[in-house]
């Protein structure tokens, strides 16, 4: 879904209008990677929310918690596999500059009931977890090394 097709109404579309730091796209993204993070690369431990109302319903309310390092992990290799070099000059289009935005965008997500989180949960969890320059050349450095080997450099 794009931003020109949000219902003005609806709870993202809200947000955008009050907070103008981060990009649709970014918040699209963190949803993506959410997706990425519980299901490609099976982090999150099976939590039962406190909502449900009786013991049956438990293995239907069981939801899988990731941590904000997980995320931000999870972001990291989601950004390389989808965008490759250019994941940092993406995300940074999107406004995102640092780990502490993913929480910014998180918890914005969170206080208008799009995303949950657990009572452990705090936004500093995503402070300073890596450095953007060193995060998103991994990998690219031998190869560029690798690659101006045969040019004779």
């Amino acid at each position: 879904m794009s931003k020109s097709m949000l219902n003005p109404s609806h709870p993202i579309a809200e947000l955008l209008e009050r907070d103008k730091r981060y990009k649709f796209d970014a918040y699209q993204f963190v949803f993506d990677a959410l997706q990425y993070a519980q299901t490609r690369l099976e982090y999150g431990k099976p939590y039962a929310p406190h909502e449900f109302e009786d013991l049956e319903d438990l293995e239907d309310q069981l939801e899988h918690h990731v941590s904000g390092q997980e995320l931000c992990e999870a972001i990291r290799l989601y950004a390389l596999e989808q965008y490759g070099l250019v994941a940092q000059c993406v995300l940074s289009e999107w406004g995102v500059r640092s780990t502490s935005d993913f929480g910014e965008i998180v918890f914005n997500l969170i206080n208008i009931k799009q995303m949950k989180k657990t009572d452990h949960d705090r936004r500093e969890d995503f402070d300073d977890v890596y450095d953007f320059d060193q995060a998103f050349r991994v990998g690219f450095e031998s190869t560029m090394r690798d690659s101006s080997k045969g040019r004779g450099e």
